[in-house]
C-alpha cells in the first residue's frame, strides 16, 4: 500500500498517497468514463498530464489530482474534507479490484474451446486487449454521482446532456477544494438536488421526466450508495436481458423501500444518437464484486427507482461498481458498433448480446475495447440534431 501523509508549507492541507499497481495502469483510459463531455466541472486534464476529479465523499467534498510516472508509480494528491477517503479509494478507482486475470483466463478457455466462432472471437478480442493493456475497470463507489448524469443522458444527444450537467453543477455545486483548476465544482449534495426549482431544470434543458427521476433518486441516495456493498449475491437474472417494466422486484425490502410506493421503473431509457463514454479490497468496508450475479443484485436495487431502467443501471454500475459485465443495452450506437466489429454488419440489442454471450462476466469490458479500437461501421446520413428543451 502507498503512504498517505499531509503536505507542508503552503500546501499544508494537501494529502498524498503513492501507489504502485501490480501491473501498469493507463490512468487516462481508466478514468475517462467519469468525464461527462468537454468542460465537465467535476473532471479535468491539465497540460502537465495530471487528472483532476471532484467528488462528494461520505466524509465531505474533495478534490483529487492523479499523475502517473514512467516507473509505474501513481501519485494521488487530495484536498478538502473528503481527501482521506479519496486517497483510500484511489486503488479501487484505478482498477485494483478489476479481475484482469479472470478475463485472460476466459479468453484462453475460448481459444481452446474448439468452436471456430469462439476461437475467432477470442483471438480478435485478445488482440484488442493487447492494444489497451493498461485499461482497468475502476469503481468510484459513488452511486448517485454516477446516476444523476446518466439520467441526464437518457434519450438525448451527448452535448445536450453535458450542457445540462455543466449548468447544474456550476449553479448548485460548490467550488472544488484546494488548488483545483479554475471552474471545477463538486457535485451538489442529494439535499440540494431535491430542491432545484422547476425553472432551473428548464434552463438546464432537462424536461420534467428526467428532473423527477433525479429528484426521486436524491431522496433515496443513502440506499443507492449501499448497493456498492451488495455485490456477491447469487441466483439473480441477467440484468442485460431483464425488461425495464419488471424492475422493482417485489419481496425484497431494500428494493421496495427505494421504489416510491412500490411502483416499477418507468423504463425511460437510453440516449438517442449519443456516443456514451463509456482500492484495496476491504477499504471502507466495501467488498469486491463476485461477478455477474452480484451485479444483477445491484441492478435490481437501482431499477427499483421509477425512471431507471436497464441502460441507466448499466451506466451507473460500470462507473460506481466497476462492473465489467454491465453492457449498455438500449444505446443508440453500440449494437451497430459491436455487430460490425464481430461480423462486419450492424445488429440490434439482441444480436449484440448474442455476440457478447461467450464473454459473459466481461461484456462491458469487451465493448470498451471495441470502442477504443476505433472500429466503426460506415457513417450514413446526417447526425441527429440536439433538442433544446429550453425553447419549449
Amino acid at each position: 500500500m502507498g503512504v498517505v501523509h499531509a503536505g507542508r508549507g503552503q500546501a499544508a492541507q494537501t494529502r498524498e498517497r503513492r501507489w504502485r499497481p501490480e501491473a501498469p495502469v493507463d490512468v487516462a483510459l481508466t478514468l475517462s468514463p467519469h468525464r461527462r463531455g468537454g468542460g465537465d466541472p467535476a473532471w479535468r486534464r491539465t497540460p502537465d498530464g495530471a487528472f483532476w476529479r471532484t467528488s462528494r465523499t461520505p466524509e465531505g467534498p474533495g478534490t483529487l489530482r492523479v499523475t502517473g510516472s514512467r516507473d509505474g508509480e501513481i501519485l494521488g494528491q487530495a484536498w478538502g474534507p473528503g481527501a482521506g477517503w479519496l486517497l483510500e479509494m484511489l486503488p479501487s478507482m484505478l482498477g485494483a479490484d478489476d479481475d484482469v486475470a479472470g478475463f485472460a483466463a476466459l479468453l484462453a478457455r475460448l481459444a481452446r474451446s474448439g468452436d471456430p466462432r469462439h476461437v475467432r472471437a477470442a483471438a480478435f478480442v485478445a488482440d484488442l486487449a493487447g492494444r489497451a493493456g493498461g485499461l482497468r475497470i475502476g469503481r468510484s463507489l459513488r452511486v448517485f454521482e454516477a446516476l444523476a448524469p446518466a439520467v441526464l443522458e437518457q434519450k438525448v444527444v451527448g452535448r445536450e446532456a453535458w450542457r445540462a450537467w455543466r449548468f447544474l453543477l456550476r449553479r448548485y455545486g460548490e467550488p472544488a477544494p484546494g488548488p483545483a483548476p479554475e471552474g471545477m465544482y463538486v457535485v451538489p449534495s442529494p439535499e440540494v438536488w431535491r430542491v432545484v426549482p422547476s425553472w432551473d431544470w428548464h434552463r438546464a434543458g432537462a424536461e420534467a421526466v428526467r428532473a423527477r427521476t433525479i429528484v426521486n433518486a436524491a431522496r433515496h441516495a443513502a440506499k443507492l450508495e449501499r448497493t456498492t456493498g451488495v455485490l456477491g449475491a447469487v441466483g439473480t437474472p441477467d440484468p442485460a436481458r431483464t425488461p425495464d417494466a419488471t424492475s422493482g422486484s417485489a419481496g425484497t425490502p431494500d428494493a421496495a423501500q427505494v421504489a416510491t410506493g412500490g411502483r416499477a421503473s418507468a423504463g425511460v431509457e437510453g440516449p438517442t444518437g449519443v456516443k456514451n463514454s463509456a482500492g484495496v479490497t476491504g477499504s471502507a468496508g466495501v467488498e469486491s464484486s463476485a461477478g455477474v450475479e452480484g451485479s444483477a443484485e445491484a441492478d435490481r436495487l437501482l431499477r427499483a427507482l421509477p425512471g431507471v431502467g436497464v441502460w441507466t443501471s448499466a451506466e451507473v454500475r460500470q462507473r460506481a461498481h466497476g462492473d465489467p459485465d454491465a453492457p449498455s443495452v438500449g444505446d443508440f450506437h453500440l449494437p451497430g458498433i459491436v455487430g460490425y466489429a464481430f461480423t462486419g454488419r450492424k445488429t440490434d440489442d439482441d444480436g449484440m448480446l448474442e455476440l457478447l454471450e461467450p464473454f459473459r462476466g466481461h461484456r462491458h469490458r469487451v465493448i470498451k475495447l471495441i470502442e477504443l479500437s476505433g472500429i466503426r461501421p460506415p457513417a450514413r446520413g446526417p447526425r441527429m440534431a440536439a433538442r433544446d428543451y429550453r425553447s419549449f
